[in-house]
């Protein structure tokens, strides 16, 4: 089996993954706590990073 790359998602599609409002997700992006990357004016994530910065425990950090 061959490994493919990990394609992109948006601000919407990420949102949805955790079960969150797309303006929560927002606010993580201002505050630069969860993973991304910038194209243009639109927000780009990589699932796979996310579900790592969940389960490393910072993303409960910025809910304090």
């Amino acid at each position: 089996m061959t490994e493919q790359t990990e394609g992109w998602v948006n601000l919407e599609d990420i949102a949805k993954h955790l079960s969150v409002s797309k303006d929560t997700v927002y606010i993580w992006v201002k505050k630069d706590a969860i993973p991304y990357k910038r194209v243009g004016k639109r927000y780009k994530f990589r699932i796979s990073e996310v579900d790592k910065w969940i389960d490393s425990g910072k993303a409960a950090d910025i809910l304090e």
